[in-house]
C-alpha cells in the first residue's frame, strides 16, 4: 500500500483492547465492517447480538436504548429521530386502512395533525375523546380500534387524567373479545412530561411508552431525538421492523448528548420541579391571573389523581389572564419578558414562554374566557424569573 490514499483508507493500527472511560464511546457508522461471509450472512441485529448497518444501531446508540428502557421501567426501546417521529412510528407500525385511532382532545397539536392528514388519506379513523372522562373513551372503543392515544398532562393545558382508569377501559375493552385485531387494542402514552421519573407508564397501564428525549433526557436544547418503549416483545418487533423499513435512524453524536444529559437527569428534574411550584404560587396570588393550571396545584383539573399517582410535576406551568386583558396585551407581556425567551420545547437550561389560542385547538369547550401563556421553567435563580415577570406583568 504506497499510495496514501489506499494507505489512510486500509491503515493497519487498531488501538489496544481495554480502553474504558466515564464516557460511552461514540460510534460513527453507515456501514458496518464483519470479518468474514459467515457474519455477513448470519448478522443478527434485531436481538442487539451484533451490527449490520448503521441504521440498525451501534455500540452507542444500543447504549442508550438500553438506558432509556431502564428508565421507563420498560424492556425493549427503539430510537428515532424526534418526539414527534416516535409518535408517528407507533401509528404506522400498528395501523392498517380500515382500522381507528383514538386520541385526547388535549394531545400533543403534531400528534392530531398527524392523525387528521396522513392517517386519514390511509383510510384509518379517527375520534378525539375527553381524557377526563374514561366513559366517554369507553363509549367511542369499536371493533375497529387499534389505537389508543394517552397523554398524561394534557398539552398546554395540563390537566392530569387517571391513566389507571383509561386503561382499564381498554383492557375491559380486549376482554370484551369484540375486536378485529390479534394482539387487541394497544394503549400507548406520550409521556415526555414524566419522562421516566414523575411515574411508571407500565404500572399505570400503558403498553407503549413513547418519549421526546429531545426534552429532559437530553436537557441541553441542543438535540432532537424520540424512543418507544415496550415490555411485550410481538409488540417492539411491530415497531422495530416498521423503524426498518422506513429507514429512521440517530446519529452517533446525538446519541452521545443525550446519555450525557442522562447523567443529570433526576437531578434537573427535581430542580425545575421546585422551581415551577414555586413559581406557580406566586403565579396564582397575582392579581392579572385567573387560573394556574399545574398538576400539583390544587384545583388544577387533575389534581388528585396526579397526587396519587406521581411523585414529580417537571417544568411546565400555564397561566391563564383574566378575560380583562386582550390578546394584544397578553401579547406585549411576552414581549417584556426579558429573562423568558420566546420558544418552544421545554426542559432546557433557559425558562420559555409562548401565548397559546386554546378555543382553537380544541374541539371540546374550553372553560377559561381569558388568553393562556405556558411557561417552561428553566434553571436559573427562581427569584431573578420572579422579578421578570413582576416587570412583564407592569407592562401588560
Amino acid at each position: 500500500m504506497s499510495d496514501p490514499s489506499t494507505q489512510l483508507i486500509h491503515h493497519p493500527y487498531t488501538p489496544p483492547a481495554g480502553f474504558e472511560a466515564v464516557a460511552p464511546g461514540v460510534h460513527k457508522a453507515s456501514t458496518v465492517i464483519f470479518p468474514s461471509v459467515a457474519a455477513l450472512r448470519n448478522r443478527d441485529w434485531k436481538h442487539k447480538t451484533g451490527y449490520t448497518y448503521g441504521l440498525h444501531g451501534t455500540p452507542t446508540t444500543f447504549t442508550l436504548e438500553e438506558r432509556i428502557a431502564t428508565l421507563e421501567g420498560g424492556k425493549y426501546c427503539t430510537l428515532v429521530p424526534s418526539g414527534l417521529a416516535a409518535v408517528v412510528l407507533v401509528d404506522m407500525a400498528l395501523l392498517k386502512s380500515g382500522d381507528e385511532v383514538l386520541i385526547p382532545d388535549n394531545a400533543y397539536g403534531p400528534n392530531k395533525a398527524f392523525a387528521q392528514s396522513e392517517l386519514a388519506a390511509w383510510g384509518i379513523g379517527l375520534q378525539f375523546y375527553d381524557a377526563m372522562n374514561p366513559a366517554d373513551l369507553a363509549a367511542k372503543l369499536s371493533r375497529k380500534t387499534r389505537l389508543v392515544w394517552l397523554e398524561a398532562p394534557g398539552s398546554i393545558t395540563l390537566e392530569f387524567p387517571d391513566l389507571p382508569a383509561l386503561a382499564a377501559v381498554v383492557k375491559a375493552h380486549n376482554q370484551s373479545g369484540n375486536l378485529a385485531h390479534p394482539l387487541g387494542t394497544v394503549a400507548a402514552l406520550d409521556n415526555t412530561w414524566g419522562a421516566g421519573l414523575a411515574f411508571n407508564a407500565f404500572r399505570l397501564g400503558a403498553d407503549i411508552s413513547v418519549q421526546a428525549l429531545t426534552k429532559y433526557p437530553s436537557g441541553g436544547a441542543d438535540v432532537l431525538m424520540g424512543s418507544v418503549v415496550t415490555n411485550d416483545e410481538a409488540l417492539h418487533h411491530l415497531v422495530h421492523f416498521c423503524h426498518m423499513r422506513v429507514g429512521y435512524g440517530v446519529s452517533g453524536n446525538d446519541a452521545d448528548l443525550v446519555l450525557r444529559g442522562l447523567n443529570s437527569m433526576v437531578l434537573r428534574y427535581a430542580t425545575q420541579d421546585a422551581a415551577t411550584r414555586q413559581l406557580a404560587v406566586w403565579l396564582q396570588a397575582q392579581p392579572q391571573i385567573a387560573a394556574v393550571l399545574h398538576p400539583a396545584m390544587p384545583g388544577s383539573p387533575g389534581h388528585d389523581t396526579w397526587k396519587r399517582d406521581c411523585t414529580g410535576a417537571a417544568c411546565l406551568l400555564s397561566a391563564v389572564f383574566k378575560p380583562e386583558f386582550t390578546q394584544a396585551r397578553i401579547d406585549r407581556f411576552c414581549d417584556s419578558l426579558r429573562l423568558f425567551k420566546l420558544g418552544y420545547s421545554w426542559a432546557g437550561p433557559m425558562s420559555l414562554c409562548v401565548p397559546y389560542d386554546v378555543p382553537a385547538m380544541r374541539h371540546t369547550p374550553w372553560p377559561h374566557p381569558g388568553g393562556l401563556v405556558r411557561f417552561s421553567i428553566g434553571l436559573e435563580s427562581v427569584a431573578d424569573l420572579q422579578a421578570d415577570l413582576v416587570q412583564a406583568l407592569l407592562a401588560l
